[in-house]
């Protein structure tokens, strides 16, 4: 099973990647590698006007994770009550209706504040509906993210890892029942 974490924000330094990194060690551990891919590393010439019309070829790498997965697993962040303009910017980017249709989806929010996250997950879960994907129901929100994590960036709140834990177990066994 082939298995993609999508790092939903291209931000320096975001809590958003140390969550994602920390979810690939969960997954690890049970035994189903996961492959990271972090939106800070899109070539620029994605950002272009042309991009639209034609992909520039740094670009295949990441349409060709998302084709590939069996199921993908997001984590975003909360930006101004909502998802990041560059997480809605590289769905756009991926090939349609082929990139999501039929195509696990699961989802984990954060946030600085008390929601956790919950409004950019209600808003990817309308577009993956949308793009037609299966989504899992088990979705996770991590509210006031700064308090959670330890000096070197892990998750410290044992409801929260627990929560994780079972997203990902949950997940993986979702995955296999729809293949």
């Amino acid at each position: 099973m082939k298995l993609t974490l999508l790092c939903g924000t291209n931000r320096p330094g975001s809590n958003t990647r140390k969550i994602t990194g920390q979810l690939a060690g969960i997954y690890a551990a049970l035994g189903q590698p996961a492959e990271i891919l972090d939106l800070a590393e899109l070539p620029p010439e994605i950002f272009l006007p042309a991009s639209y019309a034609k992909k520039p070829a740094a670009f295949a790498r990441f349409s060709e994770a998302i084709l590939a997965s069996d199921g993908v697993h997001i984590v975003t962040p909360e930006y101004n009550g909502g998802m990041p303009g560059v997480l809605k910017y590289f769905i756009d980017m991926l090939k349609f209706p082929e990139s999501f249709e039929h195509r696990p989806v699961a989802f984990t929010g954060l946030s600085a504040g008390r929601w956790g996250g919950l409004r950019p997950v209600e808003q990817l879960a309308a577009v993956f509906s949308y793009r037609n994907a299966h989504l899992f129901p088990g979705r996770v929100f991590l509210p006031e993210i700064n308090e959670q994590l330890s000096p070197d960036g892990r998750v410290t709140n044992e409801d929260s890892l627990d929560r994780l834990n079972t997203q990902a177990k949950g997940f993986v066994a979702f995955i296999g029942k729809l293949r």
